[in-house]
């Protein structure tokens, strides 16, 4: 394979709509690299990673990084500034408005994860991987 690793940046003011632009550029990407297997993974991810932004993040501004990782892996990046921390709630009940996003990147993907930033702000990420598939 060859050393050089594909990637794609974007910076951005996240509205409502952007999980469904972004979702286009991501399965462009895909399908470019020959990973369209990845597809429905990485774009619930988005879908859910960008929601927390717009929910979130006062300014709603982050900067998100797709990487390509080998054969057969993606790595996604979405960087705020906002402390908050996102939470996985230990019990949903049926009623509940929210929760069920991390839950469900937890079900989706290979591995998810966040950090803080030294300066303050987040990066939160997630790799979905084709050998993954079950």
């Amino acid at each position: 394979m060859n050393a050089y690793i594909p990637q794609y940046r974007l910076t951005l003011t996240a509205g409502e709509h952007s999980a469904r632009h972004i979702r286009r550029i991501v399965r462009s990407l895909l399908d470019e690299w020959e990973m369209q297997e990845l597809s429905d993974a990485v774009e619930l991810g988005i879908t859910e990673v960008i929601a927390n932004v717009v929910r979130h993040v006062p300014d709603r501004r982050c900067q998100l990084l797709l990487l390509r990782q080998g054969a057969a892996g993606v790595r996604v990046e979405v960087a705020d500034d906002s402390p908050q921390l996102p939470v996985v709630p230990t019990e949903l009940s049926w009623d509940s408005e929210g929760g069920r996003g991390l839950v469900l990147l937890d079900a989706m993907v290979a591995k998810w994860g966040v950090w803080p930033e030294a300066g303050g702000g987040k990066t939160v990420w997630f790799e979905c991987r084709g050998d993954d598939r079950g």
